[in-house]
């Protein structure tokens, strides 16, 4: 397969994932999202889009430089550890949006952030281009993280 789409399937993974998160919980996001308590560092519901189709496209780049890379077991490996992440990811939203689980959601966030540094060391190992992509998500995801727990305090 060549890297134009390589490149392609790349970006369009991470992309499609959020689609479908998105399409599954949007009726939550309106709905029962919007009768809980927030802190008050909790941005405003425009922001997440753009936020995450930002940060799906640098994972997709940053999947994409590992994939062209010559096969290897540590290439393997850190395939594999970034398609469990991309789940979790995925579940994230299933959990909180769609259970209207918050405090599962919480356990499901923490284990992404732990999958994001360890995608991020294994990238890293292969390519600290793919690491420093990888950076504006584990931020994110830390931010995320603070705001679940938050909410699921505010909400027992």
């Amino acid at each position: 397969m060549n890297n134009f789409f390589k490149a392609l399937i790349s970006i369009a993974i991470p992309q499609a994932v959020g689609a479908i998160a998105g399409l599954l919980t949007a009726s939550s996001v309106q709905g029962w999202f919007s009768t809980l308590i927030k802190p008050s560092f909790n941005p405003p519901n425009w922001v997440f889009a753009p936020a995450w189709t930002t940060l799906y496209l640098l994972m997709g780049i940053a999947f994409f430089l590992i994939w062209k890379l010559p096969p290897s077991p540590l290439r393997k490996k850190a395939m594999m550890i970034y398609f469990i992440q991309l789940t979790l990811n995925f579940l994230w939203s299933f959990g909180f949006f769609y259970l209207h689980k918050p405090g599962l959601a919480l356990i499901n966030i923490i284990l992404l952030w732990v999958m994001i540094i360890f995608t991020m060391v294994n990238f890293g190992k292969l390519s600290k281009t793919t690491a420093w992509l990888l950076l504006p998500y584990l931020l994110w995801v830390s931010f995320a993280t603070a705001l679940n727990y938050s909410i699921w305090q505010l909400n027992p």
